[in-house]
């Protein structure tokens, strides 16, 4: 067999010719060129006649062992009747990137499986060279039609960075994936995503979930006002344990040492479902419901909530939360009131619960999977690359690593 033979089927590459290789200290430097014999255009592919040669390049492909593979070439510049001048197209590369397809598959890859630091340690690249692929293979395999058929999704924010960097990230429950994402938390932000939707595709969304953020809907309610609005449950549910909270730390600091030692060490207790109390924390709700009345209903008012928010049929789950907030608005205790008003406020949508049963777990289960993910990269400067590595490792892309076929041993 020819060593160009052997060569071209090492690397794996279609629609190429080797001419020549040697050995260099970057390693292996192959020769090659294009199989077509008329120069096509990088920018839209067509064919175009030639208007000179640029200098030698090299593409960094995937290696043997610790030998590194480049492949060598002096690309022609075309003179495109649409782009203008314009490097050639070459069948191993993408337009202006120096990997080949192969490589910058790997290092999607690994990117979407292990930290970015590690990656440029394994593959030898800089640690900006991994941002860059990621974001091109990402603008290679996001799907197109990602935005269409979207009837339920559920919108969220996530701090990527101190001092209020925010994104705004939108699933989609039946696909469970995100579908968009930009920097920003405001109604604004939402609004581009809207308009990027379309109004046929924004009008056939039936369900949006979001917490009670008054940006986000500001927004629904003057871009998909056909939408049914749920309010995440757990948010609700979050306003009464944080009303409590505010209760036992109001008490903790009017009361003196001997009546507020009833109250110490008593915040997990307070927080927790009745059959998750262990036998010590029983004990402690036991001494404050005699000791301390009004940190005692406080809790009864944090559980009763909890128990309208679980029941099935939606009429009776109103009625609950309707009683709840009656109880509420009498309890005397001030953050109570508080909840109480922000409740009624968003009755509407908090009742919509009951219908779809529907949460934001999903939204919040990928902040959290993006949390991860930008502790993974050491954090970002900007937000275009955290953003890729989201839609990389949670909009459902599918990639082709040029990894080994599994073998029976």
């Amino acid at each position: 067999m020819r060593a160009s033979t052997l060569l071209r089927r090492t690397l794996g590459v279609t629609g190429l010719v080797v001419e020549d290789f040697a050995f260099a200290e970057a390693g292996l430097i192959v020769r090659v060129r294009p199989r077509w014999s008329v120069p096509r255009c990088g920018e839209c592919g067509f064919r175009a006649s030639g208007y000179d040669r640029a200098a030698p390049r090299r593409w960094r492909h995937l290696g043997i062992g610790r030998l590194r593979i480049w492949l060598e070439y002096a690309p022609r510049r075309v003179e495109c009747a649409k782009c203008g001048v314009k490097t050639e197209k070459v069948p191993w590369a993408a337009h202006r990137s120096r990997f080949t397809w192969d490589f910058e598959e790997l290092v999607a890859y690994l990117a979407q499986v292990t930290d970015q630091t590690k990656v440029t340690e394994l593959l030898g690249i800089s640690w900006r060279s991994v941002g860059e692929i990621v974001s091109r293979v990402v603008a290679r395999r996001m799907d197109p039609k990602r935005l269409d058929g979207l009837k339920r999704i559920g919108i969220d924010e996530f701090g990527y960075r101190r001092r209020h960097h925010y994104l705004t990230t939108v699933v989609d429950h039946d696909r469970r994936r995100v579908v968009w994402a930009a920097p920003g938390r405001s109604a604004e932000t939402l609004g581009r995503f809207f308009a990027e939707l379309g109004l046929e595709r924004t009008r056939s969304i039936e369900t949006i979930t979001i917490d009670m953020a008054g940006g986000y809907m500001k927004a629904i309610e003057e871009l998909a006002p056909e939408a049914k609005v749920v309010f995440d449950r757990f948010h609700v549910q979050r306003l009464a344990s944080d009303a409590m909270d505010e209760v036992r730390r109001s008490e903790a600091r009017d009361l003196d040492a001997t009546a507020g030692q009833a109250i110490k060490h008593s915040r997990y207790a307070l927080l927790k479902r009745p059959w998750n109390l262990e036998r010590r924390e029983k004990e402690k709700l036991s001494v404050l419901q005699k000791t301390n009345a009004s940190l005692y209903r406080a809790y009864l008012l944090k559980e009763t909530l909890a128990e309208a928010l679980d029941y099935r049929q939606p009429g009776h789950a109103s009625r609950a939360v309707q009683d709840w907030l009656g109880w509420a608005s009498r309890s005397k205790l001030k953050p109570f009131v508080k909840a109480a008003r922000t409740i009624r406020k968003h009755f509407d949508g908090i009742v919509a619960y009951f219908q779809e049963r529907l949460t934001n777990g999903i939204v919040e289960g990928f902040n959290n999977k993006l949390r991860m993910i930008a502790r993974r990269a050491f954090g970002f400067h900007s937000p275009k690359p955290l953003i890729a590595l989201l839609h990389l490792c949670c909009g459902g892309i599918q990639l082709d690593p040029p990894l080994p076929s599994p073998t029976e041993t």
